[in-house]
């Protein structure tokens, strides 16, 4: 069967080949050819191996990867696929391990690290799947809620829900054909992640007698999960931002003859138990772990005894325990009393994880070639009835001019403490009840947003973004009833910071008059300001300095002492538990309520409008706002990073940590305009470029594009493209 292999102006691979399992060939060879840094390192991700080139700092993630039983999971679920999605997947991981050899020995990193390129399983691409959206639904949250419940009070638990620095959000809309200057639906948006060099999504065309589809694919994963266009039909996602995984508080205890048990609802129960040897680069030692699971999931804190005492309730006595907690020698209710040697075992507390795939053994890797098949809305609704995670808010137009709106994948049903805390294990009313919440869904008038905040998939999360970019996206979308795909570029760059208005509005409440003359011409300017977030405004700058300092001080007030305190988890969860983020994200939320009194509050400000006054005048915002990508290396030049616009909650949503860093390390790691009349009108463009090679004419070529909101065009036809010689 041939393959053959065309490229468009910057080098956007295009595939043909005689049928769907070559197709898949097509693709794992050409990324490997084009990645084979990025998909060794995400091999390496999966399976808890990349200490063993990158070094000491990698063993957290190893370990977590590890003891959540990651790579397992993905042989269950590999297992579990139907003859002919398991063929699918086989055929691209040929292809992946038909062009490493040669991917390698283009990419420089293997020889800086001294890795050889290794050798994918059928099960490798679920594996890559699975770590890539373990992260997603945010469990770390739940350890940031029950620190927050203990030490704070119950009564606070959710004041600081919002999206934040950990979590991965996404702009899309669907304006229907009766607002387009064509009379035909665009479904268009941009993915916000972190922004990764090579980047996370991989513009890919897929042509052969079933299918012709271009998109966005996830290097190592086959076909196009998220973003796709037929010709006939195009769809496109955004983190629902539901809840799909629990963090349960286990009580484990090892018996003299070393098998662990743990204290389920029905008493103790035998849990499994190995250890695992991670390798460490640079002449270290290598680390040992236990991986234990028990009936709830796999054990990822506290499997040694360590890093769990935030949530053992002796540890803080009983002024800080739930209302689920229990003494650590109580047996839960009609539980038998030990005998003999299990009596005098140790007990020690830990935190396990359950997430679907590792419950249901099902990853929703069907769905994929059948997104690939699909003709119409109908073909997408019916191949995400089989989607799994991550949770998403999905929209699509086919070119008859049907519409969807919908939430794809598994939100499982359990109480709704599950959502907010970690649950004691040994209670059995927190256990999943084995159904799976229904997925809602929409009609579209007119157009419809989806941009993580509380709307079509309330019901089945807990923290949402601000409303702020869809009520924004939205608004834009209602000025023009003559939609074209070169306009959605207006939408895409919009600067407009709604999340300002509360900073600003108690700038106004400030006593003029207790204001240093300085003072007052920083409140002067801010209250003048047009709420736009542009590189090149000082305005902006002088915001985001203000802001940072209300952050700093907010931070710092003794209504939250105890949370300045780090909770006593692994360092790959602190993320989501230092309260510095976690103020500057809730900073809305915090101005108006909390336990911080009013006048406090107007103190802060007053003191931070103060403070930025007294000293240099802060610069152009894009000065200091500059990208940081997220690399597997260290960056040789990271002063070549260019300055953006936008901000958190633009619809430009390029995310800093104010208060502690202007730079940004999640934007648009895509954007793309999908036009339902005719595709070769499409548009679209990512970070870097299509090119995963250091100086190759096709690594970064976009950037240019990407900084400035303008896209390249989708190109169709084959007569255009440049045919590559085998």
């Amino acid at each position: 069967m041939s393959i053959e292999v065309y490229r468009d102006p910057y080098g956007i691979p295009h595939l043909r080949a005689d049928g769907p399992r070559e197709l898949a060939r097509a693709q794992g060879l050409v990324t490997a050819r084009d990645r084979a840094w990025q998909l060794e390192a995400e091999r390496h991700r999966a399976q808890g191996t990349t200490a063993a080139f990158l070094g000491a700092a990698e063993t957290g993630w190893d370990t977590f990867v590890r003891q959540a039983r990651l790579a397992d999971t993905a042989r269950r679920c590999h297992d579990r696929l139907d003859a002919e999605t398991a063929a699918w997947v086989r055929s691209y991981v040929d292809g992946v391990n038909e062009g490493l050899a040669e991917g390698a020995l283009r990419a420089p990193e293997f020889a800086a690290t001294g890795l050889e390129p290794g050798r994918w399983e059928p099960w490798t691409p679920l594996a890559v799947w699975l770590s890539t959206h373990i992260l997603f639904a945010g469990f770390p949250t739940k350890l940031w809620r029950d620190t927050v419940a203990r030490r704070l009070g119950e009564e606070w638990t959710e004041l600081f829900a919002t999206d934040g620095p950990g979590t991965a959000g996404s702009n899309g809309w669907v304006v229907s054909g009766a607002r387009t200057a064509s009379g035909a639906a665009i479904v268009a948006g941009d993915p916000h992640r972190f922004i990764e060099a090579p980047g996370v999504y991989q513009q890919i065309r897929l042509s052969c007698p079933d299918h012709d589809v271009l998109g966005l694919a996830v290097p190592g994963v086959p076909g196009l999960a998220h973003f796709g266009h037929t010709g006939r039909v195009a769809w496109a996602i955004t983190n629902a931002m539901a809840d799909y995984q629990d963090l349960y508080r286990e009580r484990l205890r090892r018996l003299p003859d070393g098998r662990v048990e743990a204290l389920g609802p029905a008493g103790w129960e035998p849990a499994t138990a190995h250890t695992e040897t991670i390798r460490v680069a640079g002449g270290a030692e290598p680390v040992e772990i236990e991986v234990i699971e028990t009936a709830r999931g796999p054990v990822i804190i506290g499997a040694d005894g360590a890093d769990g005492a935030e949530g053992s309730d002796e540890a803080r006595g009983p002024e800080a325990r739930g209302p689920e907690a229990r003494g650590p020698e109580a047996p839960a209710a009609g539980t038998p009393a030990a005998e003999g040697p299990a009596a005098e075992a140790p007990v020690w507390e830990a935190v396990s994880l359950r997430y679907p795939p590792r419950v249901t053994g099902e990853s929703g890797f069907a769905a994929l070639p059948a997104l690939l098949r699909a003709r119409n809305v109908g073909d997408v609704d019916r191949a995400l009835d089989r989607w799994i995670e991550p949770v998403n808010v999905v929209q699509a137009a086919d070119a008859d001019g049907g519409l969807l709106h919908r939430v794809a994948g598994y939100v499982p049903v359990r109480d709704r403490l599950n959502s907010l805390r970690v649950v004691p294990a040994w209670e059995s009313a927190y256990a999943w009840t084995g159904e799976a919440a229904a997925t809602p869904r929409a009609e579209v008038d007119g157009h419809a947003v989806m941009a993580n905040a509380r709307g079509l998939a309330a019901p089945l999360g807990v923290e949402f973004a601000p409303p702020h970019r869809a009520e924004r996206i939205s608004a834009l979308l209602d000025g023009s009833k003559a939609w074209t795909p070169g306009a959605m570029a207006a939408v895409h760059t919009d600067t407009d910071n709604p999340s300002a208005r509360r900073l600003l509005d108690a700038l106004r409440d400030t006593d003029e008059t207790a204001l240093s003359p300085a003072a007052r011409a920083v409140r002067g300017t801010l209250l003048g300001w047009d709420r736009r977030m542009d590189a090149d405004s000082a305005d902006a700058g002088l915001y985001a300095a203000v802001r940072g300092a209300v952050v700093r001080r907010l931070a710092a007030h003794d209504a939250f002492a105890e949370l300045r305190v780090p909770a006593p988890y692994p360092a790959l969860f602190q993320p989501w538990l230092a309260l510095g983020p976690r103020v500057a994200f809730a900073l809305e939320t915090l101005l108006v309520t909390g336990p911080v009194p009013a006048g406090d509050v107007r103190r802060i400000v007053r003191e931070a409008v103060e403070e930025v006054a007294a000293g240099e005048a802060p610069p152009a915002w894009g000065v200091t706002h500059r990208l940081a990508p997220w690399q597997a290396l260290p960056d040789p030049d990271d002063a070549r990073w260019p300055g953006l616009g936008g901000d958190h909650d633009c619809v430009l949503s390029t995310s800093s940590v104010p208060g502690w860093t202007d730079r940004s390390a999640r934007a648009s790691a895509a954007r793309y305009v999908w036009d339902l009349g005719d595709r070769a009108r499409s548009l679209w463009a990512v970070p870097f470029g299509a090119s995963g090679v250091p100086g190759d004419p096709h690594h970064e070529d976009q950037l240019a594009l990407w900084l400035t909101g303008d896209l390249a065009p989708v190109v169709t036809d084959w007569n255009d493209l440049t045919k590559e010689e085998a």
